[in-house]
């Protein structure tokens, strides 16, 4: 069954939206981006997300005090580390949050996809100027044989999805641009690729 995370809300509208459609996951994005939040701003969304939907904090080689106070404060359950962050890093948070880890690998090519002690990997497309965020695929074709549970990033929309989870099977496709309007978050579109992951699983 594959789950689903809408990423990068920043709005009370984007909270109605997935507390309607209920995807498993949506992101906060924590690290430079045109759908950054800060702490207060996310705090009071997760106060409107629905128990039943998970929160992820997204970030970008940042402090990991900043990381520690969001979990404290419980704003995020799970913490997505995007950036360079190393096998230390990890070992390091897990010292003192027991939240689940999602480490993401940008993928040019097969040599790319790699292994590391986080709960969950999560492949994105590289692009030299961006840590993520591009609304760009790459070829799924390089995640042929790769075992373990892994969320699927990059250019995913109502087009690309089924074939995405036909071909590559993740166990959660993430998708943020692929929901969106104008450069914000579509309730209809949020509802419609929701309905269709679901329908791919049931099928």
């Amino acid at each position: 069954m594959t789950k689903i995370k809408i990423c990068g809300l920043t709005r009370i509208e984007d909270i109605d939206a997935v507390n309607e459609a209920k995807p498993d996951y949506i992101g906060f994005v924590f690290a430079k981006s045109k759908r950054q939040v800060d702490f207060e701003t996310a705090k009071c969304l997760k106060s409107g997300l629905s128990q039943e939907i998970k929160a992820v904090g997204v970030f970008v080689n940042q402090p990991m005090e900043e990381i520690i106070a969001l979990a404290n404060e419980k704003v995020i359950d799970v913490i997505q580390l995007h950036g360079d962050e190393d096998e230390d890093t990890i070992a390091r948070l897990r010292e003192v949050v027991s939240l689940p880890i999602i480490k993401a690998i940008r993928i040019s090519q097969k040599s790319d996809v790699k292994k590391t002690s986080a709960d969950f990997m999560l492949f994105d497309t590289y692009d030299k100027d961006h840590y993520g965020g591009s609304g760009v695929s790459f070829n799924w074709e390089v995640l042929q044989g790769y075992e373990g549970d892994f969320f699927l990033a990059g250019g995913l929309n109502s087009e690309n999805i089924a074939e995405a989870i036909k071909r590559v099977k993740p166990y959660c496709v993430d998708i943020s641009s692929g929901v969106e309007t104008n450069g914000h978050k579509d309730q209809k579109k949020i509802s419609e690729i929701v309905e269709k992951v679901r329908r791919i699983n049931y099928e």
